[in-house]
């Protein structure tokens, strides 16, 4: 009868070819520290003492340096989205700086500049869109009080926000506005990311 192995048996002897990559851990390595300084970077923006990205490059060993430079360049084009708050808006921008830092090209500041501005628009319209939604709803609202006050016999305030109805009409127009702003996005993204490689 044959020996019966352990599972640590086996898992040892399946691993028995694997060596660790010294190099593979070393460019995980620089990545990871890369990103963690991008989140610095963007932390520091909001705080007023910006952490200098061009800096911690230049003392980066060069061998570690591309591993480096990619882990901020993906921490910060993860955040070139469509801003939700007016604090999101300057996180974008100060996303925007930083890859200007590490792409090293006028271009990319140039269009930077463009998606502010856009961003600023797209800000400015989301608000109006959702007054005048709101506008547009409110008769319809208004009956549907109303109506609950006739059969209850109560008088309520219901927030748009709770009607099944006003929130399909909402996030339909909102959407819509979004996928115009969201191409931008697209691109600027796009272009960092040729301009980068």
């Amino acid at each position: 009868m044959g020996r019966i192995k352990s599972a640590l048996e086996i898992a040892m002897e399946r691993t028995e070819s694997v060596k660790g990559d010294k190099g593979s851990i070393d460019h995980f390595e620089a990545k990871q520290r890369g990103k963690k300084l991008a989140n610095e970077f963007l932390e520091s923006i909001a705080g007023g003492d910006a952490v200098s990205l061009e800096q911690a490059i230049k003392q980066t060993p060069a061998e570690q340096r591309p591993a480096f430079r990619q882990g901020i360049f993906d921490m910060l084009v993860s955040q070139i989205v469509l801003p939700l708050l007016p604090e999101d808006e300057k996180r974008v921008e100060a996303a925007g700086r930083g890859l200007q830092a590490v792409i090293g090209d006028g271009k990319f500041a140039a269009l930077c500049k463009q998606l502010n501005q856009y961003l600023s628009r797209y800000m400015a319209e989301s608000q109006q869109y959702d007054t005048a939604l709101r506008q547009q709803y409110a008769p319809k609202l208004r009956q549907k009080e109303e109506e609950f006050a006739r059969r209850t016999g109560q008088q309520i305030r219901l927030d748009p926000f709770q009607d099944p109805e006003f929130i399909a009409y909402y996030n339909q127009n909102m959407n819509a506005l979004k996928a115009n702003y969201q191409q931008i996005v697209d691109q600027v993204k796009e272009q960092a990311a040729l301009l980068f490689k």
